[in-house]
């Protein structure tokens, strides 16, 4: 039996979105407006929710739009919940993405023709949860990050009608499910609403305290088989000298650390083989560069799966690289990564190019692209253009700096693709607090372009 497979992406502007569809994806999910885990960072509203829908009803080939919603209620938001899903629901997005069961309980009972898919949030780790899911009429489940392909396998064996999604790419979070409060403690910011400040990545001392190894086990009520440490540990941050942390670890959970992200594209046929039908790229946050690096990424690998031929995951790979990462591992979908699941050698990410710009016109006559400046470059640098469907590369001799550019209004492509010296000057250079720059580029280059440099 063949499945068609899906490449979903995340939106939280409508500039992304249709970002996301210029570079293949199959559908997107975008989050609603105070109910969904990502509320703080999200840019949609109401009324732009239904434009993004509007949009993708548009395009061609079926592309789907979700509903992200997948908020855990307390008693003052449900009443606003259901009223703001009214609206929602008449929008006709393709599913909505929920994880309270009590909210999906109240949906089923108002809206029982909706369509909903489980979030990652509800943890779903085995196959049993997946039944009782099937029995609420949950389409499809987001499977939790902590499970193997085996396990995977299995779900789908067990339930073979339910819907399966994984994840394949994302900056992993060193809490299980994201269950973590290290930076709202530190610096008031909550992870679980978009805005977590990555405080297990911080770079901290470790300092120890002398106590007996009956002391300690009596102290953290330790199994006898658990190899017993010789002391207390804390932790200083390096921003908040002379404060020390309590640091732990037992055979149950471990101490802060700064996790490796994941990269699933080595086992993209094994995910298919267990029927996984959805490939799903995490966003917090992240550039267009981001987006545009991972969907051309992993919509090749998924093309190529559905030819029945082999992609060369390492070529991919590198495509990967190319963007902030902590070195990549598969996490838990081929193994427990142990020990491996850290990055010690420092708390920065790693890149080998540099996001500078976004293309936002061309003049064909004089053949210069206007873009949006995000980073320093210089004259005479080797530049990469990246496009939904070809890579461009053109060393820079020209830069003309935009005067009296209106910061606060972006405009169509279309309506600034004339050149005028008279509202320039050349430059030797560029930064981003330029704004915008017209460089030289021989080959027409269309709107959803990016502009890279190695690093």
């Amino acid at each position: 039996m063949n499945k068609k497979l899906e490449l979903l992406l995340p939106a939280w502007s409508l500039e992304k979105l249709k970002f996301a569809f210029a570079y293949w994806a199959d559908a997107v999910y975008v989050w609603a407006p105070m109910f969904s885990l990502r509320a703080r960072t999200n840019e949609f509203s109401i009324d732009t929710l239904k434009e993004a829908v509007e949009y993708t009803r548009k395009l061609k080939w079926n592309k789907k739009i979700y509903f992200t919603a997948n908020i855990y209620a307390h008693n003052l938001k449900i009443k606003p919940f259901l009223a703001q899903f009214k609206k929602m629901y008449e929008m006709k997005p393709d599913a909505f993405i929920m994880a309270d069961p009590w909210l999906i309980y109240l949906i089923r009972k108002e809206y029982p023709d909706a369509i909903i898919h489980l979030s990652v949030q509800a943890n779903n780790t085995n196959w049993a949860q997946a039944e009782f899911w099937e029995s609420m009429w949950i389409k499809r489940i987001i499977l939790s990050r902590e499970i193997s392909i085996r396990e995977i396998k299995e779900i789908h064996e067990k339930v073979p009608n339910m819907e399966l999604e994984v994840f394949v790419h994302w900056a992993i979070c060193m809490a299980y499910s994201w269950r973590c409060l290290i930076s709202n403690y530190l610096s008031s910011r909550d992870p679980n609403q978009g805005t977590c400040s990555h405080s297990c990545r911080w770079e901290y001392k470790v300092f120890k305290d002398k106590k007996s190894e009956e002391e300690l086990e009596t102290a953290t009520w330790r199994p006898k088989d658990y190899e017993k440490l010789t002391g207390n540990y804390y932790l200083e941050e390096k921003g908040r000298p002379g404060e020390l942390m309590d640091i732990d670890e037992d055979e149950y959970w471990t101490y802060l650390m700064n996790s490796r992200d994941l990269m699933a594209i080595d086992y993209l046929k094994e995910l298919k083989d267990a029927w996984v039908i959805s490939f799903k790229v995490e966003w917090r946050n992240k550039t267009v560069n981001y987006l545009a690096s991972t969907w051309l990424t992993y919509r090749k690998a998924l093309d190529t799966i559905e030819s029945w031929h082999e992609y060369d995951s390492k070529k991919l790979a590198e495509e990967l690289f190319s963007i902030a990462n902590r070195w990549y591992i598969p996490w838990f979908l081929a193994w427990n990564p142990w020990n491996n699941a850290q990055f010690y050698e420092n708390n920065w990410s790693f890149h080998t190019k540099i996001f500078c710009w976004i293309v936002r016109g061309y003049d064909i006559t004089n053949k210069l692209a206007r873009i949006e400046v995000k980073n320093k470059f210089n004259i005479n640098d080797e530049i990469e253009f990246l496009s939904p469907d070809w890579i461009y590369i053109e060393k820079i001799n020209k830069i003309f700096k935009i005067e009296n550019v209106n910061h606060s209004i972006w405009k169509k492509i279309k309506e600034i693709n004339n050149f005028d010296k008279n509202n320039t000057t050349e430059e030797i250079s560029a930064h981003w607090w330029w704004y915008e720059v017209w460089i030289n580029c021989e080959k027409e280059v269309g709107e959803f372009s990016i502009i890279r440099k190695k690093a």
